[in-house]
């Protein structure tokens, strides 16, 4: 299982909403791919950056850094080659991250909407 699926179902298994897959590659050098979810409140963005970094470590993947987690807006977890950034749902729409880095085929939404 690639890193990005396993992020992926880690965040789905604790109902992290609308979990999408963004291939930046081709954009930039900053990382391969960002996932990008919403949680439906400040507790559950801490939650979910919990559960993405026990379960990775459990892999032996530990992150680079994980930043935002106190404040529970917008967390990020940035494992170098995928970045993972959860979101309160407001937060999410305020900066709109998929748009910011598509180019129209590169977005990918994990799972059923929930």
């Amino acid at each position: 299982m690639e890193k990005y699926e396993l992020i992926c179902k880690l965040l789905d298994e604790k109902k992290a909403k609308d979990i999408t897959i963004v291939d930046i590659e081709e954009l930039t050098i900053i990382a391969d791919k960002f996932i990008i979810c919403s949680a439906r409140s400040n507790t559950q963005v801490k939650a979910l950056v919990d559960i993405v970094d026990e379960g990775m470590s459990k892999e032996g993947i530990e992150p680079l850094r994980i930043e935002g987690k106190q404040e529970g807006r917008w967390a990020i977890i940035d494992y170098g080659d995928v970045i993972v950034h959860i979101f309160y749902e407001e937060t999410r729409r305020l900066y709109s991250l998929e748009q910011l880095w598509s180019n129209g085929s590169n977005v990918t939404h994990y799972g059923t909407e929930n």
